[in-house]
Protein backbone atom coordinates (compact mmCIF):
# COMPACT_ATOMS: atom_id res chain seq x y z
CA UNK A 1 0.00 0.00 0.00
CA UNK A 2 2.68 2.52 1.00
CA UNK A 3 6.16 2.75 -0.89
CA UNK A 4 9.55 3.57 0.59
CA UNK A 5 9.18 7.23 -0.01
CA UNK A 6 5.33 7.06 1.39
CA UNK A 7 6.76 5.76 4.66
CA UNK A 8 9.69 8.77 5.06
CA UNK A 9 6.67 11.37 3.39
CA UNK A 10 4.27 10.24 6.67
CA UNK A 11 7.18 10.36 8.66
CA UNK A 12 8.35 13.90 8.14
CA UNK A 13 5.11 14.97 8.02
CA UNK A 14 4.58 14.12 11.93
CA UNK A 15 1.93 11.48 10.93
CA UNK A 16 1.61 8.39 13.04
CA UNK A 17 2.39 5.40 10.49
CA UNK A 18 -0.53 2.95 12.72
CA UNK A 19 -2.72 5.54 12.97
CA UNK A 20 -2.63 6.39 8.87
CA UNK A 21 -3.17 2.72 8.49
CA UNK A 22 -6.21 2.52 10.75
CA UNK A 23 -7.61 5.29 8.88
CA UNK A 24 -7.68 3.59 5.35
CA UNK A 25 -9.35 1.06 7.40
CA UNK A 26 -11.93 3.07 8.51
CA UNK A 27 -12.57 3.77 4.69
CA UNK A 28 -13.21 0.17 4.08
CA UNK A 29 -15.36 -0.41 6.65
CA UNK A 30 -17.02 2.72 7.22
CA UNK A 31 -17.98 4.05 10.64
CA UNK A 32 -20.82 2.43 12.22
CA UNK A 33 -23.89 4.22 13.41
CA UNK A 34 -24.83 5.43 16.99
CA UNK A 35 -27.66 3.41 18.60
CA UNK A 36 -29.71 5.97 19.83
CA UNK A 37 -31.97 4.61 22.90
CA UNK A 38 -34.26 7.86 23.01
CA UNK A 39 -34.03 11.82 22.84
CA UNK A 40 -33.08 13.92 25.89
CA UNK A 41 -35.59 16.29 27.03
CA UNK A 42 -36.39 18.58 29.63
CA UNK A 43 -36.72 16.40 32.97
CA UNK A 44 -35.54 13.34 31.06
CA UNK A 45 -31.99 14.19 30.34
CA UNK A 46 -31.97 18.07 30.22
CA UNK A 47 -31.72 20.22 33.24
CA UNK A 48 -33.76 23.17 33.29
CA UNK A 49 -32.54 26.13 36.07
CA UNK A 50 -35.12 28.98 37.21
CA UNK A 51 -33.50 32.19 38.10
CA UNK A 52 -33.41 31.13 41.62
CA UNK A 53 -31.00 27.66 40.60
CA UNK A 54 -29.37 29.87 38.30
CA UNK A 55 -28.87 32.44 40.62
CA UNK A 56 -27.26 29.96 43.28
CA UNK A 57 -25.01 28.43 40.46
CA UNK A 58 -23.58 31.90 39.49
CA UNK A 59 -22.74 32.81 43.50
CA UNK A 60 -20.85 29.55 43.50
CA UNK A 61 -18.76 29.85 40.04
CA UNK A 62 -18.21 33.76 41.79
CA UNK A 63 -17.36 31.70 45.02
CA UNK A 64 -14.76 29.30 42.97
CA UNK A 65 -13.27 32.55 41.02
CA UNK A 66 -11.97 33.97 44.44
CA UNK A 67 -10.87 30.84 45.68
CA UNK A 68 -8.65 31.54 43.04
CA UNK A 69 -9.45 28.78 40.04
CA UNK A 70 -8.00 28.79 36.67
CA UNK A 71 -10.47 29.73 33.82
CA UNK A 72 -10.25 30.14 30.09
CA UNK A 73 -12.15 30.77 26.48
CA UNK A 74 -11.31 28.42 23.99
CA UNK A 75 -12.57 29.77 20.77
CA UNK A 76 -12.27 27.92 17.25
CA UNK A 77 -11.52 30.31 14.73
CA UNK A 78 -10.16 28.53 11.80
CA UNK A 79 -13.17 28.70 9.77
CA UNK A 80 -13.08 31.16 6.63
CA UNK A 81 -15.38 33.74 5.75
CA UNK A 82 -15.90 32.74 2.74
CA UNK A 83 -18.91 30.33 2.59
CA UNK A 84 -20.64 33.19 3.66
CA UNK A 85 -20.69 34.92 0.80
CA UNK A 86 -21.92 31.93 -1.21
CA UNK A 87 -24.69 34.08 -3.02
CA UNK A 88 -22.57 36.97 -3.19
CA UNK A 89 -19.82 35.26 -5.72
CA UNK A 90 -22.72 33.56 -7.38
CA UNK A 91 -23.40 37.47 -8.43
CA UNK A 92 -19.99 38.34 -9.01
CA UNK A 93 -19.74 35.59 -11.71
CA UNK A 94 -23.62 36.27 -13.05
CA UNK A 95 -22.38 40.20 -13.81
CA UNK A 96 -18.88 39.37 -15.18
CA UNK A 97 -20.98 36.76 -17.31
CA UNK A 98 -23.27 39.92 -18.92
CA UNK A 99 -26.04 39.21 -17.21
CA UNK A 100 -28.17 41.91 -16.14
CA UNK A 101 -28.20 43.78 -12.76
CA UNK A 102 -31.75 43.77 -12.82
CA UNK A 103 -31.92 39.91 -13.04
CA UNK A 104 -29.03 39.21 -10.38
CA UNK A 105 -31.24 41.39 -8.31
CA UNK A 106 -34.03 39.27 -8.63
CA UNK A 107 -31.45 37.02 -6.04
CA UNK A 108 -33.61 37.51 -2.96
CA UNK A 109 -30.30 37.28 -0.84
CA UNK A 110 -28.43 39.56 -3.26
CA UNK A 111 -31.89 42.35 -3.56
CA UNK A 112 -31.58 42.36 0.48
CA UNK A 113 -28.01 42.58 0.55
CA UNK A 114 -27.80 45.67 -1.45
CA UNK A 115 -30.93 47.32 0.23
CA UNK A 116 -29.52 46.93 3.37
CA UNK A 117 -26.33 47.38 2.68
CA UNK A 118 -25.89 50.94 4.93
CA UNK A 119 -26.96 48.45 7.66
CA UNK A 120 -23.46 46.42 7.48
CA UNK A 121 -21.02 47.27 10.24
CA UNK A 122 -18.18 47.01 7.81
CA UNK A 123 -20.01 49.72 5.52
CA UNK A 124 -17.67 52.44 6.75
CA UNK A 125 -14.87 50.50 5.77
CA UNK A 126 -16.20 49.98 2.32
CA UNK A 127 -16.78 54.09 2.29
CA UNK A 128 -13.30 54.34 2.72
CA UNK A 129 -11.88 51.61 0.38
CA UNK A 130 -13.81 52.97 -2.62
CA UNK A 131 -12.32 55.70 -5.10
CA UNK A 132 -15.85 57.45 -5.29
CA UNK A 133 -19.29 57.45 -3.00
CA UNK A 134 -20.48 53.70 -2.59
CA UNK A 135 -23.96 55.06 -4.29
CA UNK A 136 -22.05 55.71 -7.74
CA UNK A 137 -20.54 52.18 -7.54
CA UNK A 138 -21.81 49.46 -9.60
CA UNK A 139 -23.30 46.65 -8.16
CA UNK A 140 -20.34 44.89 -9.51
CA UNK A 141 -17.56 47.09 -8.54
CA UNK A 142 -19.52 46.93 -4.90
CA UNK A 143 -19.02 43.13 -4.88
CA UNK A 144 -15.67 43.10 -5.69
CA UNK A 145 -14.69 45.78 -3.09
CA UNK A 146 -16.48 43.72 -0.19
CA UNK A 147 -14.53 40.28 -0.84
CA UNK A 148 -11.54 40.65 -3.22
CA UNK A 149 -8.12 42.47 -2.29
CA UNK A 150 -8.92 45.40 -4.15
CA UNK A 151 -11.07 46.29 -1.50
CA UNK A 152 -11.83 44.64 2.17
CA UNK A 153 -10.52 41.27 0.97
CA UNK A 154 -13.55 39.51 2.93
CA UNK A 155 -13.44 36.29 1.37
CA UNK A 156 -10.16 35.74 1.83
CA UNK A 157 -10.24 36.70 5.93
CA UNK A 158 -11.37 34.27 8.12
CA UNK A 159 -14.47 34.97 10.26
CA UNK A 160 -13.00 36.23 13.06
CA UNK A 161 -11.28 39.35 11.63
CA UNK A 162 -14.76 41.05 9.77
CA UNK A 163 -16.48 43.57 11.11
CA UNK A 164 -19.53 42.01 12.96
CA UNK A 165 -21.38 44.59 15.21
CA UNK A 166 -21.68 48.74 15.29
CA UNK A 167 -20.72 51.23 17.84
CA UNK A 168 -21.57 54.58 17.30
CA UNK A 169 -18.40 55.70 15.28
CA UNK A 170 -16.80 52.17 15.82
CA UNK A 171 -17.34 48.74 14.82
CA UNK A 172 -16.19 45.73 16.54
CA UNK A 173 -15.06 41.79 14.93
CA UNK A 174 -15.99 38.48 16.32
CA UNK A 175 -12.63 38.45 17.99
CA UNK A 176 -13.07 41.90 19.77
CA UNK A 177 -16.30 40.63 20.70
CA UNK A 178 -14.80 37.39 22.13
CA UNK A 179 -12.93 39.57 24.22
CA UNK A 180 -15.54 41.62 25.88
CA UNK A 181 -17.01 38.53 26.81
CA UNK A 182 -13.91 37.08 28.49
CA UNK A 183 -13.81 40.53 30.37
CA UNK A 184 -17.52 39.60 31.62
CA UNK A 185 -17.23 36.36 32.91
CA UNK A 186 -13.79 34.83 32.03
CA UNK A 187 -11.79 36.84 34.59
CA UNK A 188 -9.94 35.36 37.33
CA UNK A 189 -9.55 36.92 40.27
CA UNK A 190 -6.52 39.26 39.68
CA UNK A 191 -8.25 40.61 36.15
CA UNK A 192 -6.55 38.37 34.09
CA UNK A 193 -8.22 37.11 30.70
CA UNK A 194 -7.13 34.16 28.90
CA UNK A 195 -8.25 33.31 25.51
CA UNK A 196 -7.18 30.68 23.23
CA UNK A 197 -8.12 30.97 19.61
CA UNK A 198 -7.56 28.38 17.31
CA UNK A 199 -6.15 29.73 14.07
CA UNK A 200 -5.37 29.10 10.18
CA UNK A 201 -1.94 29.21 9.52
CA UNK A 202 -2.29 31.99 6.70
CA UNK A 203 -4.33 33.96 9.15
CA UNK A 204 -2.49 34.00 12.95
CA UNK A 205 0.17 37.11 11.46
CA UNK A 206 -3.58 38.98 11.16
CA UNK A 207 -4.87 38.03 14.14
CA UNK A 208 -2.14 38.51 16.29
CA UNK A 209 -1.94 42.41 14.28
CA UNK A 210 -5.46 42.53 15.51
CA UNK A 211 -4.89 41.87 18.40
CA UNK A 212 -1.93 44.65 19.12
CA UNK A 213 -4.57 47.00 17.73
CA UNK A 214 -7.36 46.36 20.18
CA UNK A 215 -6.16 45.14 23.14
CA UNK A 216 -5.10 48.17 24.65
CA UNK A 217 -8.58 49.94 24.68
CA UNK A 218 -10.24 47.06 25.79
CA UNK A 219 -8.13 46.37 28.92
CA UNK A 220 -8.53 50.17 30.15
CA UNK A 221 -12.36 50.13 29.16
CA UNK A 222 -13.42 46.55 30.93
CA UNK A 223 -10.16 47.03 33.54
CA UNK A 224 -8.69 43.63 32.62
CA UNK A 225 -5.12 42.34 31.30
CA UNK A 226 -5.66 39.91 28.40
CA UNK A 227 -3.25 36.78 27.73
CA UNK A 228 -4.66 35.46 24.48
CA UNK A 229 -2.79 32.95 22.88
CA UNK A 230 -3.01 30.99 19.32
CA UNK A 231 -2.30 27.80 18.25
CA UNK A 232 -2.78 26.19 14.51
CA UNK A 233 -4.30 22.76 13.87
CA UNK A 234 -1.26 20.40 13.60
CA UNK A 235 -0.52 18.37 10.87
CA UNK A 236 -0.06 15.02 12.81
CA UNK A 237 -3.91 15.48 12.79
CA UNK A 238 -4.86 15.37 8.92
CA UNK A 239 -6.51 12.27 7.62
CA UNK A 240 -5.54 10.59 4.70
CA UNK A 241 -7.53 10.31 1.79
CA UNK A 242 -8.16 7.58 -0.69
CA UNK A 243 -9.80 6.82 -4.11
CA UNK A 244 -13.04 5.30 -5.02
CA UNK A 245 -11.52 2.37 -4.54
CA UNK A 246 -10.52 2.99 -1.05
CA UNK A 247 -6.25 3.20 -1.97
CA UNK A 248 -4.65 6.03 -1.12
CA UNK A 249 -5.41 8.88 -3.20
CA UNK A 250 -2.07 10.19 -5.25
CA UNK A 251 -1.73 13.58 -5.97
CA UNK A 252 -0.28 14.39 -9.70
CA UNK A 253 3.32 13.96 -8.24
CA UNK A 254 2.18 10.51 -7.04
CA UNK A 255 2.45 12.01 -3.69
CA UNK A 256 0.12 11.09 -0.47
CA UNK A 257 -3.21 13.50 0.13
CA UNK A 258 -3.83 14.26 3.91
CA UNK A 259 -6.56 16.60 4.18
CA UNK A 260 -7.64 18.22 7.86
CA UNK A 261 -9.12 16.17 10.25
CA UNK A 262 -12.42 18.65 10.72
CA UNK A 263 -12.79 20.57 14.08
CA UNK A 264 -12.20 17.07 15.99
CA UNK A 265 -8.43 17.45 15.29
CA UNK A 266 -8.89 20.55 17.68
CA UNK A 267 -8.98 18.39 20.48
CA UNK A 268 -5.17 17.75 20.42
CA UNK A 269 -5.05 21.60 20.49
CA UNK A 270 -7.69 21.50 23.62
CA UNK A 271 -5.74 18.82 25.27
CA UNK A 272 -2.39 21.46 25.56
CA UNK A 273 -4.43 24.30 27.40
CA UNK A 274 -4.18 23.93 31.28
CA UNK A 275 -6.94 25.82 33.30
CA UNK A 276 -9.58 24.00 36.07
CA UNK A 277 -12.37 25.55 33.52
CA UNK A 278 -12.50 25.81 30.19
CA UNK A 279 -15.43 27.65 28.14
CA UNK A 280 -15.75 26.82 24.29
CA UNK A 281 -17.82 28.97 21.91
CA UNK A 282 -17.85 28.74 18.15
CA UNK A 283 -15.98 32.35 16.73
CA UNK A 284 -19.35 33.48 15.03
CA UNK A 285 -21.59 32.99 18.01
CA UNK A 286 -21.40 36.56 19.17
CA UNK A 287 -24.09 39.74 19.94
CA UNK A 288 -23.82 43.22 20.78
CA UNK A 289 -23.23 44.40 24.35
CA UNK A 290 -26.71 45.37 24.73
CA UNK A 291 -27.85 41.54 24.32
CA UNK A 292 -24.79 40.02 26.56
CA UNK A 293 -26.55 40.04 29.83
CA UNK A 294 -28.11 36.62 29.08
CA UNK A 295 -25.16 35.13 27.65
CA UNK A 296 -23.13 35.70 30.74
CA UNK A 297 -25.92 34.91 33.00
CA UNK A 298 -26.08 31.23 31.77
CA UNK A 299 -21.90 30.90 31.11
CA UNK A 300 -21.62 32.11 34.49
CA UNK A 301 -24.70 29.14 35.60
CA UNK A 302 -22.88 26.39 33.77
CA UNK A 303 -20.01 27.04 35.38
CA UNK A 304 -21.45 27.05 38.60
CA UNK A 305 -23.10 23.90 37.79
CA UNK A 306 -19.88 22.22 36.41
CA UNK A 307 -18.00 23.13 39.81
CA UNK A 308 -20.82 22.22 42.02
CA UNK A 309 -21.06 18.67 40.60
CA UNK A 310 -17.82 18.64 39.99
CA UNK A 311 -17.18 18.87 43.73
CA UNK A 312 -18.77 15.56 44.48
CA UNK A 313 -17.48 13.74 41.56
CA UNK A 314 -13.75 15.06 43.20
CA UNK A 315 -15.34 13.33 46.53
CA UNK A 316 -16.07 9.79 44.82
CA UNK A 317 -12.82 9.95 43.17
CA UNK A 318 -10.80 10.35 46.02
CA UNK A 319 -12.67 8.04 48.57
CA UNK A 320 -12.40 5.11 45.36
CA UNK A 321 -9.11 5.97 45.05
CA UNK A 322 -7.96 6.03 48.52
CA UNK A 323 -9.57 3.03 50.03
CA UNK A 324 -9.86 -0.53 49.13
CA UNK A 325 -12.89 -2.03 47.77
CA UNK A 326 -13.74 -4.16 50.93
CA UNK A 327 -13.32 -0.87 53.23
CA UNK A 328 -15.93 0.95 51.77
CA UNK A 329 -19.44 0.10 52.53
CA UNK A 330 -22.51 -0.97 50.79
CA UNK A 331 -24.11 3.07 51.85
CA UNK A 332 -21.19 4.23 50.23
CA UNK A 333 -21.54 2.18 46.91
CA UNK A 334 -25.73 2.37 46.91
CA UNK A 335 -24.89 6.68 46.91
CA UNK A 336 -22.18 6.60 44.85
CA UNK A 337 -23.98 4.25 42.42
CA UNK A 338 -27.18 6.62 42.67
CA UNK A 339 -25.48 9.68 41.88
CA UNK A 340 -23.71 8.26 38.81
CA UNK A 341 -26.96 6.80 37.46
CA UNK A 342 -29.71 9.70 38.32
CA UNK A 343 -27.73 12.69 38.34
CA UNK A 344 -24.65 11.92 35.70
CA UNK A 345 -26.98 10.04 33.89
CA UNK A 346 -24.31 6.99 33.35
CA UNK A 347 -26.70 3.80 33.04
CA UNK A 348 -24.80 0.26 33.17
CA UNK A 349 -25.00 -1.42 30.50
CA UNK A 350 -28.69 -3.78 30.57
CA UNK A 351 -28.98 -6.97 32.74
CA UNK A 352 -25.62 -5.46 34.26
CA UNK A 353 -25.72 -4.54 37.73
CA UNK A 354 -22.45 -4.74 39.33
CA UNK A 355 -23.73 -7.11 42.06
CA UNK A 356 -19.93 -8.32 43.15
CA UNK A 357 -18.20 -5.50 45.48
CA UNK A 358 -15.21 -5.44 43.53
CA UNK A 359 -16.50 -5.28 39.94
CA UNK A 360 -18.54 -2.52 41.23
CA UNK A 361 -15.75 -0.56 42.50
CA UNK A 362 -13.70 -0.72 39.05
CA UNK A 363 -17.16 0.37 37.14
CA UNK A 364 -17.53 3.54 39.67
CA UNK A 365 -13.77 4.20 39.44
CA UNK A 366 -13.53 4.40 35.68
CA UNK A 367 -16.95 6.40 35.11
CA UNK A 368 -16.14 8.98 37.78
CA UNK A 369 -12.80 9.18 37.02
CA UNK A 370 -12.82 11.11 33.32
CA UNK A 371 -13.46 14.66 32.55
CA UNK A 372 -16.81 16.12 32.57
CA UNK A 373 -18.96 19.00 30.03
CA UNK A 374 -21.47 21.06 30.68
CA UNK A 375 -23.54 21.92 27.33
CA UNK A 376 -26.03 24.52 26.82
CA UNK A 377 -28.91 23.38 24.31
CA UNK A 378 -31.38 25.37 23.00
CA UNK A 379 -34.81 24.80 21.81
CA UNK A 380 -34.75 22.91 18.16
CA UNK A 381 -36.28 25.93 15.84
CA UNK A 382 -35.28 24.56 12.84
CA UNK A 383 -31.59 25.74 13.05
CA UNK A 384 -29.10 23.24 11.94
CA UNK A 385 -26.91 20.90 14.57
CA UNK A 386 -26.07 17.85 16.64
CA UNK A 387 -28.93 16.87 19.14
CA UNK A 388 -29.12 15.64 22.30
CA UNK A 389 -29.74 11.58 23.20
CA UNK A 390 -29.35 9.16 25.49
CA UNK A 391 -26.89 6.82 22.92
CA UNK A 392 -25.20 3.44 23.91
CA UNK A 393 -21.97 3.72 24.12
CA UNK A 394 -18.64 1.12 23.33
CA UNK A 395 -19.14 -0.51 26.47
CA UNK A 396 -22.66 -1.09 26.42
CA UNK A 397 -23.15 1.48 28.85
CA UNK A 398 -25.98 4.07 28.73
CA UNK A 399 -25.09 8.10 29.10
CA UNK A 400 -26.04 11.51 27.04
CA UNK A 401 -24.06 11.94 23.78
CA UNK A 402 -24.72 15.07 21.21
CA UNK A 403 -25.51 12.70 18.16
CA UNK A 404 -24.90 14.43 14.37
CA UNK A 405 -28.21 13.28 11.89
CA UNK A 406 -25.12 11.47 10.09
CA UNK A 407 -24.31 9.25 13.01
CA UNK A 408 -28.34 8.23 13.23
CA UNK A 409 -28.93 5.37 10.52
CA UNK A 410 -31.05 6.82 8.15
CA UNK A 411 -32.52 3.25 6.53
CA UNK A 412 -33.54 2.45 10.08
CA UNK A 413 -37.39 3.37 10.75
CA UNK A 414 -37.04 3.02 14.74
CA UNK A 415 -33.90 5.23 14.55
CA UNK A 416 -35.35 7.55 12.75
CA UNK A 417 -38.64 7.86 15.01
CA UNK A 418 -36.59 8.69 18.28
CA UNK A 419 -34.27 10.70 16.71
CA UNK A 420 -37.66 13.40 15.38
CA UNK A 421 -38.54 13.38 18.71
CA UNK A 422 -35.50 15.71 19.40
CA UNK A 423 -36.81 18.89 21.26
CA UNK A 424 -33.12 20.84 21.19
CA UNK A 425 -30.12 20.81 19.54
CA UNK A 426 -26.42 21.58 20.22
CA UNK A 427 -25.18 25.47 19.36
CA UNK A 428 -21.64 24.63 20.50
CA UNK A 429 -21.98 26.02 24.21
CA UNK A 430 -20.08 24.29 26.86
CA UNK A 431 -18.18 24.39 29.81
CA UNK A 432 -15.23 21.84 30.91
CA UNK A 433 -13.33 20.34 33.63
CA UNK A 434 -10.37 18.81 32.42
CA UNK A 435 -8.56 17.62 35.13
CA UNK A 436 -8.70 15.32 38.14
CA UNK A 437 -9.01 16.02 42.10
CA UNK A 438 -5.65 16.24 42.21
CA UNK A 439 -5.58 19.10 39.85
CA UNK A 440 -3.78 16.52 37.07
CA UNK A 441 -4.65 16.79 33.57
CA UNK A 442 -6.70 13.97 31.72
CA UNK A 443 -5.07 13.00 28.61
CA UNK A 444 -8.16 13.69 27.01
CA UNK A 445 -6.85 11.96 23.70
CA UNK A 446 -7.89 8.41 25.79
CA UNK A 447 -11.36 9.56 26.11
CA UNK A 448 -12.75 10.03 22.76
CA UNK A 449 -14.24 7.39 20.87
CA UNK A 450 -12.52 6.69 17.20
CA UNK A 451 -15.55 4.95 15.79
CA UNK A 452 -17.68 8.01 15.33
CA UNK A 453 -16.09 9.62 13.01
CA UNK A 454 -17.29 10.99 9.30
CA UNK A 455 -16.54 10.04 5.88
CA UNK A 456 -17.51 12.71 3.01
CA UNK A 457 -16.68 12.52 -0.80
CA UNK A 458 -14.90 15.16 -2.14
CA UNK A 459 -12.32 15.95 -5.18
CA UNK A 460 -9.31 17.33 -6.51
CA UNK A 461 -7.69 18.02 -9.59
CA UNK A 462 -11.36 16.30 -11.52
CA UNK A 463 -10.87 13.55 -9.43
CA UNK A 464 -12.96 11.95 -7.03
CA UNK A 465 -11.67 11.28 -3.74
CA UNK A 466 -12.87 9.97 -0.12
CA UNK A 467 -12.40 12.11 3.09
CA UNK A 468 -11.97 11.17 6.75
CA UNK A 469 -13.09 13.84 9.23
CA UNK A 470 -11.95 12.69 13.16
CA UNK A 471 -14.14 12.07 16.05
CA UNK A 472 -16.50 15.68 16.41
CA UNK A 473 -14.92 17.83 18.94
CA UNK A 474 -18.15 18.29 21.18
CA UNK A 475 -19.27 14.92 19.64
CA UNK A 476 -17.44 11.75 19.30
CA UNK A 477 -14.48 13.26 21.00
CA UNK A 478 -15.74 13.48 24.28
CA UNK A 479 -17.89 10.58 23.86
CA UNK A 480 -16.30 8.85 27.26
CA UNK A 481 -16.78 12.35 29.43
CA UNK A 482 -19.36 12.82 31.89
CA UNK A 483 -21.95 15.07 30.59
CA UNK A 484 -24.93 17.57 31.31
CA UNK A 485 -27.26 18.87 29.09
CA UNK A 486 -28.44 22.29 30.37
CA UNK A 487 -31.57 24.01 28.77
CA UNK A 488 -30.46 27.74 27.48
CA UNK A 489 -32.40 30.57 26.09
CA UNK A 490 -32.33 30.93 21.93
CA UNK A 491 -30.84 34.41 22.37
CA UNK A 492 -27.55 33.19 23.36
CA UNK A 493 -27.37 31.33 20.12
CA UNK A 494 -26.59 33.82 17.16
CA UNK A 495 -24.50 32.18 14.14
CA UNK A 496 -23.29 34.16 11.42
CA UNK A 497 -23.36 31.71 8.81
CA UNK A 498 -24.43 34.20 5.88
CA UNK A 499 -23.28 37.75 5.51
CA UNK A 500 -27.03 38.50 5.56
CA UNK A 501 -27.65 37.09 9.11
CA UNK A 502 -25.76 40.26 9.88
CA UNK A 503 -28.57 41.95 9.04
CA UNK A 504 -30.71 40.07 11.50
CA UNK A 505 -32.07 42.28 14.69
CA UNK A 506 -29.78 40.66 17.20
CA UNK A 507 -26.67 41.63 15.08
CA UNK A 508 -27.72 45.30 14.88
CA UNK A 509 -27.57 48.12 17.15
CA UNK A 510 -30.24 48.80 20.03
Amino acid sequence: MFSAEDLVFIKERGSDLNTVKEQVKNFEKGFPFMEIIQAATVGKGIIQLDDSHANEFIHFFEDQLEKGISILKFVPASGAASRMFKDLYSAIDQLDNGTPEAEVLQNKAIQTFFNRLKDFAFYSDLEKAAAKPVDQLSKLEVLKLVLTESGLNYGNLPKGLLQFHQYNEKSRTPFGEHAVEGALYAKDKNGQVKIHFTVSPEHQEAFEAHLTEVQGAYEQVFEVGYDMTFSQQKPATDTIAVDMQNEPFRNDDNSLLFRPGGHGALLDNLNDLDADLIFIKNIDNVVPDYLKDETVKYKKALAGLLLNYQKRIFSYQQILDGRHYTALDSKFYSEASSFLENVLNVKPPVNQYYSEKEELYHYLKQKFNRPIRVCGMVKNEGEPGGGPFWAKNADDSISLQIVESVQVDQSNEQQQNIAQKATHFNPVDLVCGTKNYKGEPYNLLKYRDPKTGFISFKSKDGKELKAQELPGLWNGAMADWNTLFVEVPILTFNPVKTVNDLLRKEHQPD
